[in-house]
């Protein structure tokens, strides 16, 4: 459990937690894997959410399996991409994040993950907490803890 101090700390800037769905890089289910392949290379990020028509989030695909898909028994076959969609290799296990964030939880999923998707009650795509932004409130707290508090080591 979270001491309340360290907790209230850590959540000072929680607003900034959440990258908004308007500003993050996402595909859509129904989009090729050539697609897919030019949208991961471009941006530079290994894993993207993934989103139906109604703009809920289905689940998350990674460069590593769309590439998987270019192989075939032995050679590199890129045309191994022609007619295969994101909902084909998407990755739908997965734990995303409800507002308000449940802070413990994301820190363990965070542990394994560099982004936790954020839905709504309909499991609308609202954004995703990162690491990063869970790493600076951390930097916050080791800053200001002692400032704020007297801390008293037993």
């Amino acid at each position: 459990m979270i001491g309340s101090t360290v907790k209230k700390l850590l959540l000072e800037n929680e607003a900034d937690f959440l990258i908004s769905a308007e500003n993050v890089a996402t595909l859509n289910e129904i989009n090729s894997l050539e697609h897919a392949l030019l949208v991961l290379t471009k941006i530079g990020y290994s894993r993207v959410p993934v989103l139906n028509k109604e703009e809920q989030l289905v689940g998350l695909v990674s460069l590593s399996q769309v590439v998987d898909q270019m192989f075939g028994m032995e050679d590199f076959e890129p045309q191994n991409l022609s007619g295969k969609k994101v909902s084909d290799v998407m990755d739908t296990n997965m734990s995303p994040a409800q507002l308000p964030i449940d802070l413990e939880k994301t820190l363990h999923l965070l542990v394994d993950n560099n982004f936790i998707p954020v839905v709504d009650e309909n499991n609308q795509f609202m954004g995703i907490i990162t690491r990063k932004e869970i790493l600076k409130a951390v930097n916050h707290l080791a800053h200001e803890l002692e400032t704020e508090y007297n801390v008293m080591m037993k």
